[in-house]
């Protein structure tokens, strides 16, 4: 196998252990997640805006 592939297989099967032994602890992770990729769309929202702007 390829190091690429069993490394996929590893996180793979992490995180089905985490979701199997601690749903709401999986659940937080994933709300940290959404957040921190909503908080990058947003940054890069107001970055756009400010070089529509002029840099201003």
């Amino acid at each position: 196998m390829q190091p690429k592939k069993i490394g996929l297989f590893v996180a793979v099967v992490f995180v089905l252990y985490v979701i199997i032994t601690d749903p709401a602890k999986a659940a937080d992770y994933v709300q940290i997640g959404f957040e921190g990729v909503s908080t990058a769309a947003q940054s890069i929202g107001d970055f756009m805006t400010w070089v529509v702007n002029g840099g201003q």
